[in-house]
Parts: structure tokens; sequence; C-alpha cells
């Protein structure tokens, strides 16, 4: 009896040992995928586009239970090390925010091959900003005109009905740097509100600053005393100051990339920019293994794109054409430009 206890014993024991040299019982654990994000020199606390790609990021963190680390730019010199430093560890993703990280894409791909690369409002490019192509680079774009038209359609028809305050048919956008991204905002602001107001005056001015809301603020100041009274601000960081230009002016604003409702008691409506989808999309493409090179777009047509009303009250007749307007967008029988209108 002994003897057979001991030889059902030394069959576990076998069969233990085999389960163990598997990985045990659960099987072998799954691969936790490491992502590297680089902000631009705006930073996290932009209440923008760079804040908006970590919340993406920590989204995926908590779905996949990926690994997810970030960088903060400080100045675009930052931009290589930065880049490099997740690549060199052989990250199965490292994303660059921003535009103006598109040399600095084109370069690292290049040299990390094997890794894969995504950059929000840009491509991997050479020193002048033709698309390399590299197999390893997603580009993730979107038709910020899409979210400029809805604002610039809030504040025409406010315009055109008296009801912002202090109506004089003058509207103005502050930009950061004049690159794609921001005139694309301002592209699809003007020419729908435009088309709402065919009196309107668009002002448009440029910080050449995406960091300090000095001098935004001192744009939007020269704006208001032009007589705008709805300020659209696209200039991350920087556009911080049109909002508190506007709410100290007693006059209306505009935010952008994130819902901004919270940034000043003026902002009335924010443009919707989804760098948080993308970023996630970008993220869960690696994870369920359909990464690849190329484009993608992010739109109204597809829900990457949109606006939020903020702190007001809309008629509804105005929030009935710009129902309206949104699903002409989204049907495209409506397109607004890319281009900043004449």
């Amino acid at each position: 009896m002994a003897h057979s206890r001991l030889k059902v014993l030394g069959l576990a024991s076998v069969a233990f040992m085999l389960l163990a040299a598997c990985g045990g019982t659960s099987g072998p654990a799954a691969k936790v995928y490491k992502i590297g994000l680089v902000t631009d020199i705006g930073g996290l606390n932009d209440k923008s586009f760079n804040h908006l790609a970590d919340v993406g990021l920590e989204k995926a963190k908590t779905d996949f239970k990926v690994q997810g680390d970030v960088v903060e730019s400080k100045s675009g010199d930052d931009y290589v090390p930065n880049l490099t430093n997740f690549a060199s560890k052989k990250y199965d993703l490292v994303i660059g925010v921003g535009f103006l990280m598109q040399t600095a894409v084109g370069t690292v791909s290049g040299q990390f091959p094997t890794v894969n690369f995504a950059i929000i409002d840009g491509a991997g490019t050479d020193a002048n900003f033709n698309d390399l192509k590299h197999p390893n680079v997603q580009s993730l774009f979107f038709k910020e005109q899409d979210a400029g038209a809805m604002v610039g359609a809030l504040a025409g028809l406010l315009e055109k009905q008296g009801k912002s305050k202090k109506p004089a048919h003058v509207i103005s956008a502050v930009g950061g740097i004049s690159i794609p991204p921001v005139n694309h905002y301002i592209a699809g602001y003007k020419w729908a509100a435009t088309m709402e107001d065919p009196g309107i005056k668009v002002l448009i001015g440029y910080s050449n600053d995406f960091t300090d809301p000095a001098k935004c603020k001192n744009v939007a100041a020269n704006q208001i005393a032009s007589k705008a009274d709805i300020l659209f601000q696209v200039a991350g960081g920087c556009g911080l100051g049109v909002l508190q230009a506007a709410g100290q002016a007693g006059v209306y604003s505009v935010g952008v990339d994130a819902d901004q409702k919270d940034a000043d008691p003026s902002v009335i409506a924010s443009a919707l920019k989804k760098v948080d989808v993308a970023t996630y999309t970008a993220i869960q493409n690696v994870v369920n293994g359909k990464f690849q090179g190329g484009a993608l777009t992010f739109s109204i047509a597809n829900d990457g794109a949109g606006y939020a009303i903020d702190n007001l009250t809309v008629p509804a007749d105005i929030q009935a054409a710009l129902d309206d307007l949104k699903a002409k967008i989204k049907a495209g029988t409506l397109t607004p430009p890319a281009d900043i209108p004449a």
C-alpha cells in the first residue's frame, strides 16, 4: 500500500515538474508592450495636445496593461535625444507629439528601422520636410478645419444675431506658429464664420510661440482693441493667455484641442482635436499586431474631431444650424478648406 502511494506521489511530482517547465498552470506570461511618449515643448500642462496625448497613453495603460513612459521636451534640441532614448531601449512604439518633431522622427526612425514610431500632426521627414516614407512610421493627421468650422459657425451666428458680448461683426484667431495644423483650424474658422455672417471681419495674428501665455495675451489685446469680441486661440499653452485676455476684457473666447471650459469663464466653446483617440489607436495597433507605416486621418467623419459648447446656453436655432453643419461635413456635402480663405 505504501509502495502504491509513493508511486502515485512520484507521478504527481513528475507532472508538477513538467508544468513548471512549461511556465506553470497559467502558461507563459503575456508580453508587456513598452510605449514611449515624447512631448513637444508645450509640455504636459499645456491643457492642449500634449496633455491629450498623455490621456490617450493613460487609457491604453489601463486597457492593455502596457508600460507607458513620458519625457517632456524643453526645446527643439531635445527631440532627437528623447526619441533616441526610447528607441535605443527597443520600445515597441515611440510617439512624437507635434508637427515640429517631423525631422527628428525622420532621423531617429531611420537609425532604428525595427522600432515602430508614430507622430501626431506630421510625418518622418528629411531636413526639407519631405516625407521619407519609412515603413516603421505611422503619421497621425487631423482635419483641424472641421473643428475650426464648427466654432467659426458658432462665432458667426452669434455675431449675426447680435448675441456676442460686444457685437461689432469682428472676431479673431491667435495662432502660435504658422504651421499647417494651426492654419487648418483658422481656415475652417474663418470659412464658416463668413458663411454664417458674410459681413464679418476675421482678424488673424500669430504669437510665434506655443508656450508663453504673455505673448499670446499681447496679440489678443490688440485684437480686442480692434473690436474683436470672440477670440479663438490656436497656440497650445501660449493660447491660455488669449482666454485670459478675453475674460479680463469681458468678451468671449474659444479653446482648442481639448475642452478648455475650465481654463477661463470666457470660454464659450472648444474646437476638439482628439489627439487622445489617435494616440490610443496607434498603441492599440501595436498591441494587436496591426501597426503599419503610412497615414491615419482623424476628422468629424470618423469622430476624430469636433467641438464642445462651454459656459454658454446656445439658442435653439443656433444649435440647429450647428447640427446641420456638422451633419453636412460628416456626409461630405460641405468641405471646410485646409487653407485660410483670402
